[in-house]
């Protein structure tokens, strides 16, 4: 097996060992980054939600106070703003999804499905948690969901949710007494859960993969075309020249030309070794003729 076959050989093995391992840790990186960049998106959204929760009552339902007591405004209601600022949001971005679900809502859109009263009862048997994150599958593919707990805080959120007696009567001609009452103070009642679409973030990062592969690949042909190149002209051809004197040497043509050597490498200095060795080999054999 020749010097060029064997390098290539340790050239091509560190490759492959060096794509898997590269291909393994940006994988890994890339998808990592993708997942955070999908999180951070779905805080901004539900913080958002909460930024318009926390207006309308502080801003908006004072305003509004006097209507309230002739027709009831849905403005009003911290869940109905905050789910309408979404829908909003979703007529240019449809894939994302927000939902106040409630295990016994006021207005029936709001009723959770037996997916979302699963996260409403983890919440209500562990009310110290304040978030959950996690994927599920949809349809459209997969959707990270961010949920936090709807609890009972606010003592005023049980003049319209507390005793049927106690609502509004404005409220009750809107939704009716079947709905939406004898919720209790500190309850968790429901569940604010807003859905991101993983897809496209981790479409992205998949491509993103393989355009960083296929560039490692190309800078590893470039330098396996080029350290090929130099082995040819720095190692192999001044070898190959020393090897052919060598064997003419071997067979009794002392007149050939010495090694043609130039720097001061460890190749040049085997060539100048090479030829004071055939000089003495001269001398001597021309000492025995005498």
């Amino acid at each position: 097996m020749g010097l060029r076959t064997k390098f290539n050989l340790v050239m091509l093995v560190t490759f492959i060992l060096g794509m898997i391992g590269a291909g393994f840790v940006s994988h890994e990186m890339l998808q990592r980054n993708a997942r955070e960049e999908i999180l951070h998106t779905a805080g901004i959204l539900m913080e958002s939600a909460m930024a318009v929760r926390t207006y309308t009552v502080k801003e908006i339902r004072p305003l509004l106070s006097v209507q309230i007591k002739r027709n009831f405004l849905p403005q009003t209601v911290p869940a109905y703003a905050a789910t309408t600022n979404i829908q909003n949001l979703r007529t240019k971005y449809p894939e994302y999804t927000y939902k106040e679900a409630t295990l016994n809502p006021t207005n029936p859109a709001s009723r959770a499905t037996d997916w979302e009263n699963t996260i409403i009862d983890y919440f209500r048997n562990n009310l110290e948690q304040q978030e959950i994150i996690g994927e599920h599958k949809t349809a459209t593919g997969p959707m990270l969901y961010m949920a936090r707990p709807i609890q009972i805080k606010d003592e005023n959120c049980l003049s319209c949710h507390g005793k049927v007696d106690d609502a509004p009567q404005t409220m009750l001609a809107r939704y009716g007494k079947a709905n939406g009452f004898g919720w209790k103070l500190n309850e968790v009642v429901g569940s604010q859960i807003l859905s991101v679409p993983m897809s496209i973030p981790l479409a992205r990062a998949e491509k993103t993969f393989y355009a960083f592969m296929v560039a490692l690949a190309i800078v590893f042909i470039g330098v396996f075309i080029i350290l090929n190149l130099l082995l040819q002209f720095i190692i192999i051809q001044p070898m190959k020249n020393i090897s052919s004197i060598a064997q003419d040497v071997s067979m009794g043509k002392m007149d050939v030309a010495e090694c043609n050597v130039h720097g001061k490498d460890e190749i040049s200095t085997l060539g100048h070794s090479f030829n004071r060795m055939r000089r003495s080999l001269n001398n001597a054999l021309a000492m025995l003729d005498e």
